[in-house]
């Protein structure tokens, strides 16, 4: 198992070329077992034993700046970075000799000096790394470009040899720029908890840095402060804004017992804290660790466009050289100007836009969902969401609050005590149903645990619960559980008295001693008041089928669906049966997605298209078996987010569309010999900037 991951920040990432380079490079490291780097976000993961000096030395290559995660990351403005005084001075020297080269002599050697100072000034990194990737056969970008500057200069085209590595140099510039503003989204998180934390020490109140603090520390949280890690509040209350977090608008009362996460903004009360988790075990922490890893599981378009560059480049390549070669050799044609139109050839197929084009739309959508509470754990995932056919729902606390209550206790017999009893055999249960009548009992006043000796407690998962107290043998159920263990039949008129409880919308207990029955208890969950408007857009979105799964009673998770427009019902499920639903609406031909707590639901979202778990900041498991993990305990982020998906997947269309438009326009163009070598590296930086904005409009979609 690979414990010794260390993770580092990674500056001067320009490019997925020289991302894959990087990450070759490090597995090439003695001591280091496997190594991923986050193009995306900029991120390099390593398991082994390896320095800072190490890896600096493994991007040398592209000058690439390493950092410890744990590091604060200053952020270098775009005209500092690598590369830009040197890009400078070769536009300038290309200027300058443009002005003497046309005001002059197109013969002025000098003027041929400055083009030939700002091809090597401006291109000499790009031709190191271009002349290695040639002899190795790595045909990327910086091998096209040193084959098309290189054959400008050889043709004596030395000006638009120049205009070509200044060209290129802005052109990596913009890449960086654009993937630094979809970057953007995610770093944010990383500087929503404070780095400090005001922690008791010997009586005292001192400011202590979140590494130092550990497990069980009391941390003191003043109104206005962000709460800098993961705890329990034990003493004071508070409204805690928890938007960072969870995409709630609405900040949430904290008091003695609640738990509060790292990063959320502590409004008006005083809290002490005591601290249940590390800096690197923190809930946001974990959001950005999966939010960063989920560039690693690529949606189908972005495996696409990869597949696509990989065969694109080799077959460019061999078009530049045939249209270089062929015309003059069958035609007679000029061989200067056949061999200058194949080198604009090789120019303008670049395909940077194109590669650009999915990774930018992807990791701002993903940035995107997380600023408003919902992690996605690959772009597989996000793609995935905008193909949905139908939805189904785990009833109890997803499209209701999960949290019943005892609503009536109707008595069957002569016998006052039975709910007492009833009450003191679930305290041995997790179940929420039984807690609903513990609750209901303390609430009445009754403490019951010096007067009933429970023992043989057995529970029976999705049907009901059997124990003795004081050596009398109690049922405790749904009615076919009833039914099933005792002899009583159970009468016309208590029948008609269950089904009226559940039409209501209500689950029935029903309690026997095995010779007469002894009363109902009738328990419901409230729907959501959420649950209604998003199954509505839902369907306005244009999904077919949604479906709600319960345990309960049909007759009661009917009352439920009429409550919330009739969404269709599969009820008195066991969990087994949850998972055979889902089998069967996939093999149906439907795309499905699963929607539930992410502990008792973990086979069923596990076999969904699209696994969705809820409440992820209050449960790891949540984080660690879904697809997508929404924070707060509500689903009215899943229409927002089939909204995201489906605009993501229509830019990352259009970008595609675009750049290979853009791209046919100018080689057709060159053929005929309208497009010279300078403009056709401006087009291709055109195209490279309009894919990225159009990709970066994905930052400002909004709820309903």
């Amino acid at each position: 198992m690979k414990t010794d991951e260390q993770r580092f920040h990674v500056q001067g990432l320009s490019c997925a070329d020289c991302s894959a380079q990087f990450e070759k490079n490090v597995r090439g490291l003695p001591g280091v077992r496997e190594a991923k780097v986050h193009f995306a976000t900029a991120k390099l993961s390593v398991y082994g034993d390896v320095s800072i000096e190490e890896l600096e030395q493994a991007g040398s290559f592209d000058q690439l700046k390493v950092t410890a995660e744990n590091e604060e990351l200053l952020r270098t403005p775009l005209w500092k970075q690598k590369g830009a005084i040197q890009t400078f001075l070769s536009g300038v020297l290309l200027i300058v000799g443009l002005a003497l080269y046309v005001g002059i002599s197109e013969d002025a050697y000098w003027a041929i000096l400055l083009f030939a100072l700002s091809i090597v000034i401006g291109g000499y990194r790009l031709f190191i790394q271009g002349i290695k990737n040639i002899f190795g056969l790595q045909f990327d970008m910086k091998a096209l470009m040193t084959i098309a500057i290189i054959g400008a200069v050889f043709i004596g085209e030395w000006a638009e040899g120049a205009a070509v590595v200044f060209f290129f140099s802005i052109s990596e510039w913009l890449e960086m720029y654009s993937m630094d503003r979809a970057r953007k989204s995610i770093r944010s998180l990383m500087g929503m908890a404070p780095k400090k934390a005001l922690i008791k020490k010997d009586g005292e109140w001192v400011e202590t840095k979140v590494d130092e603090v550990v497990v069980g520390d009391i941390m003191f949280v003043k109104p206005g402060d962000k709460v800098a890690l993961d705890g329990i509040v034990i003493k004071g209350i508070s409204t805690i804004n928890q938007a960072p977090i969870t995409g709630e608008s609405i900040p949430v009362v904290k008091e003695v017992g609640h738990d509060v996460f790292a990063g959320t903004l502590n409004e008006d009360g005083m809290l002490e804290v005591e601290v249940t988790k590390k800096k690197e075990d923190t809930t946001i922490t974990k959001i950005i660790h999966l939010v960063e890893d989920a560039q690693a599981k690529r949606a189908p378009a972005q495996a696409f466009v990869d597949r696509f560059a990989k065969y694109y480049t080799p077959i460019v390549i061999m078009i530049a050289l045939m249209v270089a070669v062929i015309p003059p050799l069958i035609v007679s044609g000029s061989w200067n100007e056949w061999v200058y139109r194949g080198l604009a050839l090789l120019v303008v197929a670049c395909p940077c836009a194109l590669i650009i084009s999915t990774p930018v739309s992807i990791v701002t959508a993903i940035g995107t969902a997380a600023r408003n509470g919902v992690l996605v754990k690959g772009g597989m995932y996000l793609e995935a969401l905008s193909s949905l056919t139908s939805i189904a729902f785990d009833k109890t606390g997803t499209l209701t609050k999960g949290q019943p209550e005892v609503t009536d206790v109707v008595s069957f017999q002569e016998r006052e005590n039975w709910f007492q009893i009833v009450a003191e055999i679930e305290r041995g249960s997790q179940h929420p149903l039984a807690k609903a009548i513990v609750r209901k009992a303390e609430q009445n006043g009754n403490d019951n645990k010096r007067l009933y000796d429970v023992s043989e407690f057995k529970s029976i998962t999705g049907k009901g619960i059997q124990a003795t107290v004081n050596e009398q043998r109690y049922w405790i159920g749904n009615v076919e559980f009833i039914k099933e263990n005792c002899q009583e039949v159970v009468e016309d008129k208590v029948s008609q008295h269950i089904t009226r409880l559940q039409q209501e919308g209500k689950t029935v207990v029903i309690v026997t001693d095995g010779n007469e029955l002894l009363g109902a208890i009738a328990v419901r969950d409230e729907v959501r008041k959420s649950s209604e408007k998003s199954l509505h857009q839902l369907k306005q979105l244009g999904l077919e089928k949604m479906v709600m799964l319960t345990g309960d009673h049909r007759s009661t998770a009917s009352g439920i669906a009429k409550q919330l427009g009739g969404i269709e019902v599969k009820a008195e499920l066991l969990p087994e049966d949850k998972l055979h639903v889902i089998r069967t609406l996939k093999e149906s031909g439907g795309r499905i997605a699963m929607v539930g707590d992410g502990i008792n639901d973990a086979p069923a979202l596990a076999t969904a298209n699209v696994g969705i778990a809820m409440g992820g900041a209050g449960t790891d498991t949540a984080l660690e078996t879904a697809d997508i993990a929404l924070m707060a305990d509500d689903i009215e982020k899943i229409p927002f987010m089939i909204r995201l998906s489906r605009k993501t997947l229509a830019i990352i269309k259009q970008n595609i569309v675009f750049s290979l438009m853009i791209k046919l326009v100018a080689i057709l163009l060159i053929m005929i010999g309208w497009l010279p070598l300078w403009l056709a590296i401006v087009a291709d930086v055109g195209a490279t900037l309009l894919v990225t904005m159009n990709g970066l409009r994905l930052a400002r979609l909004k709820e309903y």
